[in-house]
């Protein structure tokens, strides 16, 4: 069974426009995330974006990536459109890891890979618990809720994700890691679902593979890895990658 990983990047970030190329260490926010992906050998690895300069930056890191249309509603249906333009038939299984995940560990992404493997889910995403309550109150961190408790050694099937954490009960509910792996039949059918209102209110698109029957099986990652959506983001990401060089 062969994983295709693909990371979906753009340059118009909201909170952060420019981020994928912001440097750390000499090196683009999206070039870490891609070798982060080399580093971990579940498959091949392309980032897709829209933007010619992200492509351009990619190809001269010496790594692979394609050129999809400049507007998506969301990373997933970025990544279909470089699935279909690649040989997709000799791929069972996409993995999609997002473009602002510098620290993402590749035990992580391995362990997600071969767990959903050898379960045959038919899509999965990991997590991690809440280091302290100003994080579990941060908008800005997304937050999924499981069926069960989660150890390392289980895995549990998503409830909800959210933004706020104060209207619900805080009984399950984790520190959401922006990696998602669909078997291939999945995310054709995911994207040709119609966007949800929840979806588009709280730009949380694995809200529309909740609200048509489709289950996400979540893992508990040891690690907090911090995504690059804002600029206090990327300077606490900075700092740390700083002091491993």
């Amino acid at each position: 069974m062969k994983t295709l990983v693909i990371i979906p990047s753009r340059l118009n970030a909201n909170r952060l426009p420019g981020k994928p190329l912001l440097k750390i260490n000499g090196k683009s926010i999206i070039c870490h995330v891609f070798d982060r992906a080399i580093s971990s050998k579940v498959g091949d690895v392309y980032v897709a974006t829209g933007d010619k300069e992200i492509y351009n930056n990619v190809i001269k890191h010496g790594g692979n990536c394609i050129i999809t249309k400049k507007k998506h509603t969301t990373g997933t249906d970025r990544i279909y459109e470089a699935l279909m333009s690649l040989n997709h038939f000799k791929y069972d299984y996409i993995l999609n890891i997002q473009g602002d995940e510098p620290l993402i560990k590749k035990s992580d992404i391995q362990k997600l890979v071969k767990t959903v493997k050898k379960n045959t889910l038919s899509m999965g995403t990991l997590a991690c618990e809440f280091k302290s309550k100003k994080l579990l109150n941060n908008k800005n961190i997304v937050k999924v809720c499981t069926e069960k408790k989660l150890n390392k050694n289980n895995f549990s099937i998503a409830k909800n994700f959210l933004r706020k954490s104060k209207s619900v009960k805080l009984k399950n509910i984790y520190h959401h890691i922006g990696i998602y792996i669909y078997k291939k039949n999945i995310l054709s059918r995911f994207v040709k679902l119609k966007n949800t209102s929840n979806e588009l209110k709280l730009k949380l698109e694995q809200l529309r593979a909740l609200e048509n029957k489709i289950q996400i099986h979540v893992l508990l990652s040891k690690y907090t890895p911090i995504g690059v959506d804002t600029l206090d983001d990327f300077i606490k990401v900075k700092k740390i990658l700083e002091r491993k060089k």
